[in-house]
Order: structure tokens, then C-alpha cells, then sequence
């Protein structure tokens, strides 16, 4: 079975999977053709094999959106935009380093994130973010492994204070965790040798 791709938070928006509808006539919000086609072509300068956006499916996101109280609806909303602050911060920190191309694809998303002139308009009540959050939920992938490990290493510099220039405290924080990961294993090699079969002839499970 194919593995699911990551996403920005443990709940999945409902992309593909919702089919109900809400009355609520900010439903009825105008999506352009040409501005979705924009939106498609630019997720998938992101994330290659991101899922296709479409004016149905972006319909039914919006009338679950608003079938959610209120403040459960700007959580989803808020969550997601945290991690672009995360991203921000990654892209910014000194210590770090992104590769170019990961460089120039968050610059991409950094810029229609800004962009109050997007498919859907910012100013619009709750919905305005809603793009903004599907374009991160949707490209996420492209940017989930760098973005773990970079929490991993803030986490890091926060508790152990590493010293030296930015390369030395990525090489001390990667020195660290792979000893940590050899210690796991070596715990885990003397933990399932206490567990050896041996035949015990009363109960073939017991260890002797």
C-alpha cells in the first residue's frame, strides 16, 4: 500500500474526501478559472506530485470550511500558517542552509502566501486564508523532511547551546543524534538477547 504523503498537521483537510454542502452563502465565493490554473501550475512548480486543484474539489473545501464553528475554523486555519512561520524561520536562520533549490521554491511560497491578491481574496472573512492553507497543505511534502529536521535542530541548539560557527553546530547536533541512534540499537540487540528461544522443555516460551 502506498504510503500517505505527510501533511502539515495530524488532521488532513478533507480535499478529496468531503461531499456535503453548507448554506452558508459565503459558499458561493467566485473562483476564476484562470486564477485556479495559476494556483495549480505554481503548487506543482512546488511539489511535482502534489493532487490537481480544481474548481469542484476547492468548492467542496470551502463549503466544509464553513460548516465548522467558527473558532474550530480558524484553528485549521492557524495551525497551517504556523508552519509557514517555521519555514520562515528556516529560511532565515543563519545557522542553516538550505540548498538553492529548496531556497527558490520557499521564496515561491513565501511570495503567494504575501500576495493579498491571490485566489482568494485575503480580505475575504475566514475564507481569504483558506488558498493560502491549501497551497501549504498540498506542496507540504516538498518540504516536510527539511522542516522536521530543522525543528530537530532547533530543539537541539535550544537544550545543548552548541558552540561555533553555524556548519559546527550542525555537525555536533548530527555527531549527537547519531550517537543517540547507536545507543537505541545497542539497547535494542541486549534487550532481544535476554528474549532467545532456547527450548525450555516445559514452556517453549520461557526464557531460561
Amino acid at each position: 500500500m502506498r504510503p500517505s504523503a505527510p501533511t502539515p498537521t495530524a488532521d488532513p483537510l478533507p480535499y478529496d474526501t468531503w461531499t456535503g454542502a453548507s448554506s452558508d452563502p459565503r459558499a458561493r465565493v467566485a473562483l476564476s478559472p484562470t486564477a485556479v490554473a495559476g494556483f495549480d501550475a505554481l503548487l506543482h512548480e512546488l511539489h511535482p506530485d502534489a493532487t490537481r486543484v480544481e474548481p469542484d474539489r476547492l468548492h467542496r473545501l470551502i463549503n466544509w470550511l464553513l460548516t465548522l464553528p467558527d473558532e474550530t475554523a480558524h484553528d485549521v486555519l492557524e495551525r497551517r500558517l504556523r508552519r509557514i512561520d517555521e519555514l520562515r524561520m528556516m529560511l532565515l536562520d543563519p545557522d542553516w542552509d538550505s540548498d538553492p533549490a529548496m531556497a527558490a521554491r520557499l521564496g515561491k511560497l513565501f511570495d503567494y502566501i504575501d500576495r493579498d491578491d491571490d485566489l482568494i481574496a485575503d480580505h475575504e472573512p475566514l475564507l481569504g486564508l483558506l488558498d493560502d492553507v491549501l497551497l501549504i497543505e498540498l506542496a507540504w511534502p516538498a518540504f516536510a523532511s527539511e522542516a522536521d529536521e530543522y525543528r530537530d535542530f532547533s530543539a537541539y541548539r535550544s537544550e545543548e547551546h552548541p558552540t561555533g560557527s553555524g556548519d559546527e553546530q550542525r555537525a555536533a547536533w548530527i555527531r549527537d543524534r547519531l550517537a543517540e541512534i547507536a545507543l537505541w540499537r545497542h539497547k535494542l540487540r541486549v534487550n532481544d538477547s535476554h528474549y532467545v528461544h532456547r527450548g525450555h522443555p516445559e514452556d517453549p516460551f520461557k526464557v531460561v
